[in-house]
C-alpha cells in the first residue's frame, strides 16, 4: 500500500513550510542557514522516495530499511514542530509591540532535543526491554483443579520487524520458558504482512513449552490482507500456510474452536476465535461456532485478538458466561506515559485488566513487537503472567 498521497504530500508541504520559518529565524546565522537548506533538500527528497516505494509488496528486509527511513523522517520533523510551536508563541508580544518571549524558544528547543531522545530511545532501548507483568485473576467458578493454574499471554509478535534477526525473539522465549507457565496463550498478529515472515523465527518459537501446551489465535495481520496477491486462491493460501507453520511449531491453533483443557477430574473450555473487530480490520471470527452454548456453566477462557470483540459482544448483559477473555491488538500504540496511553482515545480497553459489572474479566496484552514505527516509549514488549485464583 502507498501512503495516502494526498496526505504524504500535506505533509511534505508543512515540513518545507517549517523548515522555511526555520531559516528565517537563522538569519542571523549564515553558515547555520545553509547547513540547513542542504539538509532540508535531503530530507525533502528521502520523503519524495519513500512516498513512491509501494508498501504491500517488495522484499521485507528492504520494507524494514524503509520503515526506519520514514521514522528517522519523522525524529527529525516532530521536534522541529514542537521547537516552531514554541517559538511563535514566544513572538506573539510583538503583536503589543514588547519584547519576544525568549523563554518559550529555548523551551521549544529543549523539549524538540527531549522528544528526538525519547524517540530513539523507545527504538534502540526500550523496543527490546521485556516487562513481565504478572495478575492475579479471580474466577469464582473456576475449578479446584484449576486454582493457581499460570498463564502465559503473548501477543503481537510481528516478527517481520526484525528481517531475519532473530535474537530478540530467541531471548524473550528463553524469559517465557523461565516463568513455568502450565499453558502458554497467544492473541494474535504473529507477522506483518505474510507467512514468510516467520520463517526464520520457526526455530526459536518452536521452543516454546509449557505442560498443557502452547495456543494460538489468528490476528487481523495474519490472514495477508496487507499484501498484493496475484490472486485471492494465493491470499487463502499464505493464511492456511501461517496457520501450517505454527503448527510444525507445535503450537495448536484455534480457529473458531474449544480446547477442553483437563486437570484431575476437572476441565475447563479453552475458547479461540478468528479476528472480529471493528472495520476496517475484517471480522472472519464466529464465537458461536467455537462454542455454541456460551451460556452454560463451564468455566470458559476466550482468546479474541481484538479487545473491542469483549466490549460490543461479551461484557455487560450480553448471555456469553465467560469468565475472562484475553485480547492483544492495541500495541497501547506503542506509547504510554505512566498510566495514559494515545490508545485510549481509540480503545476503552486498551492495555491491562478490566472487569464488568458481573465479574467478566478482560486483559488486554499491549504486545512484544512493533508495526509501523520501530519503536516503543513507555510500552515496553509485554509478557503476562496470568495467575488464575
Amino acid at each position: 500500500m502507498r501512503l495516502p498521497l494526498a496526505m504524504a504530500l500535506l505533509g511534505l508541504a508543512l515540513n518545507i513550510a517549517i523548515d522555511f520559518y526555520i531559516w528565517r529565524r537563522l538569519h542571523r546565522h549564515p553558515r547555520a542557514r545553509k547547513l540547513h537548506i542542504a539538509a532540508s533538500v535531503v530530507l525533502s527528497l528521502l520523503w519524495a522516495g519513500i512516498i513512491c516505494v509501494p508498501k504491500r509488496v517488495g522484499d521485507d528486509a528492504f520494507l524494514v530499511r524503509i520503515m526506519w527511513a520514514i521514522y528517522a523522517y519523522w525524529s527529525v520533523y516532530l521536534p522541529k514542530y514542537i521547537a516552531v510551536i514554541f517559538d511563535a508563541a514566544g513572538a506573539l508580544p510583538h503583536l503589543w509591540h514588547r519584547r519576544r518571549w525568549h523563554v518559550l524558544t529555548i523551551a521549544g528547543v529543549a523539549l524538540g532535543v527531549v522528544s528526538f531522545g525519547a524517540m530513539w530511545w523507545g527504538a534502540l532501548v526500550e523496543r527490546f526491554r521485556l516487562d513481565v507483568r504478572e495478575v492475579e485473576i479471580d474466577i469464582p467458578t473456576l475449578p479446584q483443579s484449576f486454582r493457581g493454574m499460570r498463564i502465559v499471554q503473548i501477543s503481537d509478535w510481528h516478527v517481520g520487524s526484525y528481517a531475519d534477526d532473530t535474537i530478540f525473539v530467541a531471548k524473550t522465549v528463553d524469559a517465557i520458558n523461565a516463568l513455568h507457565p502450565d499453558i502458554i496463550l497467544f492473541t494474535g498478529d504473529i507477522v506483518n504482512r505474510h507467512s514468510n515472515e516467520l520463517r526464520p523465527f520457526t526455530s526459536p518459537l518452536s521452543r516454546l513449552c509449557a505442560p498443557l501446551g502452547v495456543y494460538s489465535v489468528m490476528g487481523n495481520h495474519d490472514y495477508g490482507d496487507y499484501y498484493n496477491w496475484t490472486s485471492e486462491a494465493a491470499h487463502k493460501a499464505d493464511a492456511d500456510t501461517l496457520r501450517a507453520l505454527q503448527r510444525r511449531m507445535g503450537w495448536h491453533m484455534l480457529d473458531n474452536s474449544t480446547a477442553m483443557l483437563h486437570r484431575a477430574s476437572d476441565s475447563i473450555a479453552l475458547i479461540g476465535v478468528e479476528n472480529i473487530g471493528e472495520p476496517p480490520f475484517t471480522t472472519r471470527g464466529d464465537l458461536r461456532r467455537a462454542y455454541p452454548h456460551t451460556d452454560d456453566e463451564v468455566t470458559k477462557i476466550l482468546l479474541s485478538h481484538n479487545p473491542r470483540h469483549w466490549t460490543d459482544s461479551i461484557a455487560g448483559n450480553n448471555g456469553a458466561n465467560i469468565a475472562l477473555t484475553l485480547s492483544g491488538h492495541t500495541h497501547a500504540m506503542q506509547m504510554k506515559i505512566g498510566s495514559f496511553s494515545p490508545a485510549s482515545w481509540k480503545y476503552p480497553t486498551w492495555g491491562g485488566l478490566y472487569t464488568d459489572s458481573l465479574g467478566r474479566h478482560l486483559y488486554v496484552n499491549i504486545g512484544l513487537g512493533t508495526v509501523g514505527l520501530p519503536m516503543r516509549i513507555g510500552a515496553t514488549p509485554e509478557i503476562t503472567l496470568i495467575t488464575l485464583r
